[in-house]
């Protein structure tokens, strides 16, 4: 039967309770973890989201009465126990904050009943993920995941003390937005009143905080929902948290000073982690040409080696095909797997097919020097040694390469490296190695929409130098743009914003926007930029993301607190959801089901 606190009043958390208050009276609260009944003693250990604490229940303390009701106990039952805080006797728990002292119950309540959880409440907790996400409000009770949640909090806390005290003043930005043609996929909101006509969830605030600049208020910050509706992986959801910032009267070096600073402080104040300023920099090219990856990560070799001016005459078809299409060949050397099973090679070899690729060549260096290769019989033995004298092979090496289009190289090697490494062991994660990757591409160009886009959104200001290229080679033009990289990841991007009319005009034409359709689009932006605009600049960071790396873990879900999981649906609401048809004819919408388009 459950009770009530009937004016109990709570006077420590559970980790709470320390050797400075032995003998002292304190009432704590929270979920049984484990009850052990040894006869004439039983011992509860009572969990809340500061740990544990060691429950002493003796009939002498805590009356019969008392002593029978902590016999019912169950795993998950919610207490109150008044008692006394005493050093313990025997079996002290150095693992544990509160191992070395115990309360000795005089009263206990049972504020809730709990049937048996369909998985243990414990750390590292090895229950199939979809299970934990249909019941996340107890895996949420876990310890490791209770520690994220408060890391996060805590995280966001320390960025809204720096900001402040920098300057930034944190503004909200709507939520319902008008939907924008660039990036990906919005989230659409129908309108009731307006019928037939759509809000869109915001990818980003983006537009509101250039307008925030435009509006004179200098230095701008949020910590912003945001949506997108994209696949989704380890690091991406379709609903997240941007920390997101606005400077006005700065270029590149300003922002980049700000953030440095603001990251060694939450990682020092959040995690203990010691940050060295300045993080190098590196342009987007030499990222690529080293990396394979605008994103790349640093804490191991294994870089990339164009091989291209090397076999450029070689009887090898492949590699002189991709050269003659303009494209080039490229290697990785993976040292000390030259004994690698053929099997295992044939699985990249597959790997590098999803990636992209058509295949993937090896060279195997064996240890009396000699070759086992795909592709050795194409190739005189002296084009052979150039080709392993150019990726510094040595005996027990093994050597893979590309060939196909620079991108499609990048890309596959790049993902290849990160899979070895992975394999080999190569990543310390108690490293956190920051880059920021400057001199991207201002355009890429889009198969799918037969045009240039925008790398990162129509707004990015060109380099300078590079602003007479944009009428006559967009595909050469470098963006004043930045991101900041942590071990692979890309924890946050930004860019210096066009504040020129002229400019902003030349932008939409390379992207193919007619006068007419931009303002269609932007047009309360461009109108706004007509009444003063200052030279502006910003940055966000996926806030999940940062959290993720402090609570060194691999996936944002555990960092998040109701995350979705891979088609975007909540297993614990069962999210989306159909609705009513009183509610869509509000709305104006007929759904229609597959077969009738069909």
């Amino acid at each position: 039967m459950s009770e009530s606190m009937q004016g109990l009043k709570r006077t420590h958390r559970c980790a709470e309770v320390s050797s400075g208050n032995i003998g002292e009276t304190v009432t704590v609260m929270g979920w049984a973890q484990r009850r052990r009944n040894l006869g004439a003693l039983i011992f509860v250990d009572l969990r809340d989201r500061s740990g544990l604490l060691q429950i002493v229940f003796d009939e002498n303390s805590v009356g019969s009465g008392g002593f029978a009701k902590a016999a019912t106990i169950r795993n998950e039952f919610v207490l109150a126990v008044t008692g006394t805080a005493q050093k313990r006797e025997a079996a002290v728990n150095e693992n544990l904050k509160t191992g070395d002292i115990e309360l000795i119950a005089k009263e206990i309540r049972i504020l809730s009943e709990s049937e048996t959880p369909p998985f243990p409440i414990e750390e590292d907790s090895q229950t199939k993920d979809e299970l934990r996400l249909k019941y996340r409000y107890l895996d949420l009770r876990r310890p490791d995941l209770q520690r994220n949640m408060m890391l996060r909090s805590k995280v966001a806390y320390l960025m809204r003390e720096f900001m402040a005290k920098e300057g930034f003043l944190e503004i909200e930005t709507p939520i319902l937005c008008k939907s924008t043609p660039e990036g990906a996929r919005d989230y659409l909101v129908p309108s009731r009143i307006h019928a037939g006509k759509f809000y869109a969830l915001p990818q980003s605030p983006q537009l509101y905080k250039q307008l925030l600049m435009c509006s004179g208020y200098d230095r701008y910050f949020q910590i912003a929902k945001c949506f997108r509706d994209e696949d989704l992986r380890a690091d991406r959801q379709p609903e997240f948290t941007q920390a997101d910032m606005e400077l006005s009267f700065v270029d590149m070096d300003d922002v980049i000073d700000v953030n440095e600073r603001l990251l060694k402080y939450v990682f020092q104040e959040a995690a203990g982690v010691e940050l060295t300023l300045p993080f190098p920099r590196m342009p987007w090219q030499e990222a690529m040409d080293r990396f394979g990856s605008d994103k790349p990560d640093t804490r191991f070799g294994m870089e990339l080696t164009d091989v291209s001016t090397v076999v450029k005459d070689c009887g090898f078809g492949v590699f002189t095909g991709a050269l003659n299409e303009g494209g080039s060949v490229r290697g990785i050397n993976v040292k000390g797997c030259g004994a690698m099973p053929r099997k295992k090679i044939d699985k990249l070899a597959e790997f590098a097919k999803g990636c992209g690729a058509k295949g993937l060549a090896y060279l195997v260096i064996n240890e009396d020097g000699s070759y086992k290769s795909s592709f050795a019989k194409f190739m005189t033995e002296s084009e052979l040694s150039g080709l392993v004298s150019a990726m510094d092979g040595k005996a027990g090496d093994l050597l893979l390469f590309a060939a196909d289009k620079n991108k499609i190289v990048w890309n596959v090697l790049g993902a290849l490296r990160l899979m070895m490494a992975k394999e080999l062991g190569l990543l310390d994660e108690s490293k956190f190695h920051f880059l920021w990757i400057t001199d991207f591409p201002l355009f890429e160009w889009s198969e799918e929409e037969n045009r240039y886009m925008a790398m990162h959104h129509p707004f990015t200001m060109p380099k300078e130098e590079d602003l007479d290229k944009i009428d006559v080679n967009p595909a050469s033009v470098r963006a004043e743009a930045y991101d900041i990289v942590l071990n692979g990841t890309e924890l946050g991007g930004g860019s210096v914003r066009i504040h020129q009319n002229d400019i902003q005009e030349k932008m939409f034409q390379a992207l193919g926007f007619s006068k007419e359709s931009a303002y269609e689009q932007f047009g309360f932006l461009l109108d706004a930029f007509r009444y003063g605009v200052p030279p502006h600049a910003g940055l966000a960071y996926g806030l999940d993301r940062m959290v993720m790396h402090l609570a060194r873990t691999d996936s944002i879900r555990d960092v998040i607190a109701f995350p979705k999981v891979k088609d975007a649906s909540c297993l614990m609401t069962e999210a989306p959801g159909e609705v009513e048809a009183a509610q869509l004819q509000e709305l104006s919408l007929n759904i229609k089901t597959q077969e009738a388009q069909s």
